[in-house]
């Protein structure tokens, strides 16, 4: 007797299995985002773990830190002092503080002309043409101080909060409280023109933070990155290879226990083959416009000028796809120290000037065209500026007692001129901003009160600023 066939399960219809299992996608969707550091997993686990992701709403999502080597001249670019030039040649009248060498001249001029422009009339000297042409974008900061006058402890000091080695870089700090919004890409990129800052790659370290925040290094050209192309043949073979390193180290931490460094090199290692397919595509340019490439200045005879010019271009890429902290070195000028102008100011900070001016202004005016200043804060700041008077009868000395940085986007008041140094740009006489309240004010801007980002190391609570900084409201918007 044939079987009834109508207790049988009928199939169903396409339509009807959708019908059923929306909610089912929906729920599958928001669990990968909740697993995801950037919308809702925890960045740290355990006692070490942070308040972690905005502590209120940021201004900002990412920061473009570009980070003026050597120390530029306040007064020869931001801060205009016309007692200078009316004292050129002539001893100069305040005390000399101590400085790093004894070779102090007279009362030095400015060779570069200053002028106004924008509707703010800030003025700038013909030193940077190009960025004066967005001074009304900017918020020039003239009473900047630093704890030190030599360049690997101010470099420290400027990068981490401390003059000393070993502490947690800007970016990674930044990357610890908010993870990356793009987990096939680091969270803290160094672009590399071809100068490491004086106290080496310990100014981008993680320190005592979890090694997968430290600064991955890339070159603006292509390849940015050495060996990021497989060498197998096909790709099962890279995952096979993969798949055993993976279990080794599995069975080494099931033998000894957790531990940062196994557990971020783990990490690093899934990164790097996820970066495979997302670094080349960053840094291919050929799908930008011409247009877009001159703003930037590709097509300047300037060598240096088209390295920056690409720096500064693959940083705007690397915010478009949710990296949090970019910073760019500056390009090795042969036969120029940086801005390290000890000798010939005028040759020096000239040639350094062609090389990242135009650049600059260029991303400052893309990320504006692109809505994408608003949310991502630029900082223009070198570890301290130079001396009103001569080192030698041309050069500059280092100055920590008052010096310019600016800021640009993410939350600061465009136009805007803060603090200011007395009549020969030499020390802060008016709201002196000191490293850790630069670092408190980036901080907060991000969305963290800087006193409770913390990371628990050696008994205590630490972070950025030590047991110091305020944030300067007067310059946020």
């Amino acid at each position: 007797m044939p079987a009834c066939r109508r207790c049988l399960q009928q199939p169903i219809s396409r339509r009807t299995m959708l019908q059923q299992c929306a909610n089912g996608f929906g729920a599958i969707a928001l669990a990968a985002l909740l697993g995801d550091k950037a919308y809702g997993a925890p960045v740290a686990h355990g006692p070490n773990a942070a308040a972690q992701l905005a502590q209120f709403t940021p201004k900002a999502r990412n920061v473009i830190f570009l980070y003026m080597d050597g120390g530029v001249s306040a007064v020869d670019s931001f801060d205009p002092k016309p007692r200078l030039n009316a004292e050129h040649g002539q001893p100069f009248k305040m005390t000399m503080e101590p400085t790093q060498f004894d070779n102090n001249g007279n009362t030095l001029g400015c060779p570069w002309e200053f002028r106004q422009t924008g509707e703010t009339g800030h003025p700038v000297s013909d030193l940077f043409p190009y960025m004066r042409q967005c001074v009304d974008d900017l918020c020039i900061v003239r009473s900047m101080v630093s704890d030190f006058s030599e360049h690997n402890a101010a470099n420290y000091f400027l990068h981490t909060g401390h003059g000393l080695q070993g502490r947690p870089s800007m970016g990674a700090w930044a990357t610890y409280g908010l993870g990356s919004e793009n987990q096939d890409l680091p969270g803290f990129v160094v672009l590399n023109g071809g100068l490491i800052p004086s106290g080496g790659v310990d100014n981008f370290s993680s320190g005592f933070l979890p090694a997968t925040y430290q600064a991955s290094f890339f070159r603006p050209d292509v390849p940015a990155l050495a060996n990021v192309m497989p060498l197998e043949q096909r790709p099962p073979l890279q995952q096979n290879k993969l798949n055993l390193m993976r279990a080794l180290d599995e069975a080494a931490i099931a033998a000894n226990g957790r531990h940062d460094a196994l557990e971020s090199a783990i990490a690093n290692y899934e990164l790097a083959y996820r970066m495979q397919m997302s670094v080349p595509e960053l840094t291919e340019i050929d799908s930008e416009s011409e247009a877009t490439k001159r703003l930037y200045g590709f097509d300047s005879p300037n060598e240096h000028t088209r390295t920056y010019a690409r720096e500064c271009l693959v940083a705007r890429r690397l915010i478009e796809r949710g990296v949090r902290f970019i910073e760019l070195t500056c390009p090795a000028i042969k036969g120029v120290d940086r801005w390290d102008a000890h000798s010939d100011l005028k040759d020096n900070h000239g040639k350094n000037a062609v090389a990242v001016d135009q650049p600059i202004a260029g991303l400052l005016k893309d990320l504006k065209s692109r809505g994408l200043l608003d949310e991502t804060l630029v900082l223009w700041a070198g570890e301290f500026g130079r001396t009103p008077f001569a080192q030698g009868s041309a050069g500059r000395d280092h100055n920590p007692f008052g010096y310019t940085i600016w800021m640009a986007g993410g939350g600061v008041k465009p136009g805007t001129l803060y603090g200011a140094t007395d009549e020969y740009g030499y020390k802060v006489v008016e709201n002196r901003m000191e490293m850790h309240d630069l670092h408190a004010t980036i901080l907060h801007l991000l969305g963290f009160d800087h006193t409770k980002l913390t990371f628990r190391y050696s008994g205590r609570d630490m972070r950025l600023t030590d047991v110091h900084g305020n944030v300067f409201h007067d310059i946020l918007a």
